[in-house]
């Protein structure tokens, strides 16, 4: 069920989602974080329905805020999920007019959960400086999306430029299988690496991402191939006794070539937003791994890192 709130007061909203949760029986001290999106008119059903799918695994409160009409008069609209309609946390959707859409922090204050951590999720084009955001300031975590931004691969190089601890990426997020299976490659035996390289569709920032964490942890060059996709296509690693391949070619399962062993057939198939942002609620200290690789990024784009 959905109770709807038209011109509103965040009181009244506060008052509201209390009810809510005496009528289930349940409350607060169920969420263990306030999720916050930023998001728009177009996206936000779709990041809604991924942030309740994730809230199965962390049960949070939901906030999402999408800005209307800058020149109308200031007013909140909201809907209140009621708890068990949107999984075992709530959600509130603030639709924010007028002059309340640049100063969303002061209306997503009052509805944080007490003592609980806050994350606020960019589905779409985030900020440049996400740390520097009047919401990103509330936040431990800052997760944004720069495969969404006209420009993915500038985008995310302006913003790891203004790296703070507990900024990441979901371009970061979706390449955890990649590096489960290139680490879980090397634990056996495989010679001594000296080169690698990365291919996928062109403007893929996870692609640099990995090119990146490759050439940071293995200190060898680190070329970037494209192919037609989709997303990433192959990696393999050059070594003193052979390649290292995992070549995927269908978006859905790969297939992991070690030099004097039978080919292997591997599960490796594309993140939904709702996988990576449920992967990135799991931990809310800063991410040191995506901080080293993205403090990589630029020098290998810029030449002073190996890349072909």
């Amino acid at each position: 069920m959905t109770l709807y709130l038209p011109r509103t007061t965040t009181s009244q909203i506060t008052e509201a989602l209390m009810a809510e949760r005496l009528s289930v029986g349940g409350g607060a001290m169920n969420m263990v974080l306030t999720l916050v999106i930023v998001t728009d008119e177009a996206d936000h059903y779709d990041a809604v329905r991924a942030a309740t799918e994730a809230g199965r695994e962390h049960p949070s409160r939901v906030v999402a805020l999408v800005r209307r009409d800058p020149d109308a008069e200031p007013a909140i609209d909201a809907e209140i999920r009621r708890p068990g309609t949107s999984g075992p946390g709530e959600a509130v959707l603030l639709r924010l007019y007028g002059p309340l859409g640049e100063h969303a922090d002061s209306v997503v204050t009052p509805l944080l959960v007490p003592e609980a951590p806050v994350v606020v999720w960019w589905p779409g084009v985030g900020p440049a400086n996400p740390a520097a955001d009047p919401i990103g300031r509330l936040a431990q975590r800052r997760i944004t999306d720069a495969l969404r931004a006209p420009d993915p691969v500038s985008d995310l190089l302006e913003r790891v430029s203004h790296y703070s601890p507990g900024d990441t990426d979901l371009t970061w997020t979706r390449l955890t299988p990649w590096r489960s299976l290139l680490a879980s490659a090397m634990d056996q035996p495989c010679g001594w690496v000296t080169s690698a390289s990365v291919t996928a569709e062109s403007h893929y920032p996870s692609a640099e991402l990995l090119a990146a964490w490759l050439s940071d942890r293995l200190d060898v060059p680190v070329s970037r191939e494209t192919s037609h996709g989709p997303g990433l296509t192959e990696v393999r690693l050059t070594t003193d006794q052979g390649d290292i391949t995992i070549s995927r070619v269908d978006g859905r399962v790969a297939t992991l070539s070690r030099f004097g062993q039978p080919d292997q057939t591997v599960a490796l198939s594309r993140r939904a937003a709702s996988g990576a942002l449920a992967e990135e609620l799991r931990r809310l200290d800063p991410d040191e791994i995506y901080e080293s690789a993205a403090r990589h990024l630029e020098p290998l784009l810029s030449g002073s890192g190996a890349r072909g």
